[in-house]
């Protein structure tokens, strides 16, 4: 493997040939903000926000789409890169709601997390806001494109699904934002709320709607588990509070497949008061509860063992 050298703030590094700016710092334990990046998705240089100064470059470039060359030199934290980054978070807050008191996402939102690290306070710019009608009328998923920072990673992420394609950048300017087809909202469009939008959004502009309301993500406990209602294995993320399974969240874009909804809704069966102890099956167009043994077509052997153990 070719390596390359490179300085970063000061320090003298190699990294993999190939290797982009952003993940040579990260490789190094060096800090650099990111929104709109995913190492499972094609790098956009959307937000800006990993900017750094290379020597020799006239701009300020995304360390997320800058690959490493030999000898360059990397400054990540000087005046000039924190200030333009305090900017560009200065005018993604001048647009945003600022509810993060009631917002479910507290606690788990990169946005807010930047801005209480730059001192961002969203009064610098004022002008006009959006006022878009909040998306609840499908009953997985609650879009709120006010809070929407255009990062696209919910377009990359369903675009990595084969036949999927739900969702896209519509209109231009201010006015942009992400859209199903013909804007329509999402229970008219072909999704099927596999989630993976909702587990890469890094604000709340996307959120699962069954764990509105069932805790912060400081009073979250997860447990990645692999769904057995198939044989196509997918993965995915139990929510506990308090030793109590309170909803599934799906994994992001680097698990393949998605999470459909058997995998999701089926977690209810542990804590469901309707679910019974005991199997039914169809006798003469009744359900009739039976023993597990008859259910598994073994009611003559375990009479046998049975007797046996008399």
């Amino acid at each position: 493997m070719e390596l390359l050298t490179l300085t970063i703030d000061g320090r003298e590094v190699s990294v993999p040939k190939g290797t982009t700016v952003l993940e040579a710092c990260r490789m190094n334990n060096i800090p650099i903000p990111t929104l709109c990046h995913a190492p499972e998705l094609t790098a956009a240089g959307a937000c800006r926000l990993c900017i750094v100064q290379i020597e020799g470059m006239r701009n300020l470039p995304p360390s997320c789409v800058t690959q490493v060359t030999p000898g360059m030199k990397v400054e990540t934290q000087n005046p000039k890169v924190l200030n333009a980054r305090k900017t560009i978070l200065e005018l993604l807050v001048a647009n945003h709601p600022l509810d993060c008191m009631t917002c479910q996402k507290l606690g788990n939102c990169s946005l807010a997390e930047y801005a209480y690290e730059y001192g961002v306070t969203g009064k610098k710019y004022q002008g006009e806001k959006r006022h878009l009608p909040i998306d609840d009328a499908n009953p997985y998923i609650l879009r709120d494109l006010n809070k929407c920072i255009l990062c696209g990673k919910c377009i990359a992420t369903c675009e990595a699904v084969t036949e999927r394609n739900v969702i896209g950048f519509a209109y231009r300017g201010f006015s942009a934002k992400v859209s199903t087809f013909m804007d329509t909202d999402l229970k008219d469009s072909s999704c099927v709320y596999c989630n993976r939008c909702v587990a890469i959004c890094p604000v709340g502009a996307l959120m699962d709607k069954n764990m509105i309301g069932k805790g912060r993500a400081w009073e979250l406990s997860t447990e990645e588990v692999t769904c057995t209602f198939c044989d196509s294995g997918c993965k995915f993320d139990i929510n506990s509070k308090n030793g109590k399974v309170v909803g599934v969240t799906a994994k992001s874009a680097a698990n393949g497949r998605p999470l459909c909804l058997k995998g999701r809704i089926g977690s209810d069966f542990r804590y469901n008061s309707d679910r019974t102890e005991m199997p039914f099956i169809n006798q003469e167009g009744e359900f009739v509860q039976v023993t597990w043994g008859e259910f598994l077509g073994l009611g003559d052997i375990v009479e046998k063992i049975n007797s046996l153990t008399k």
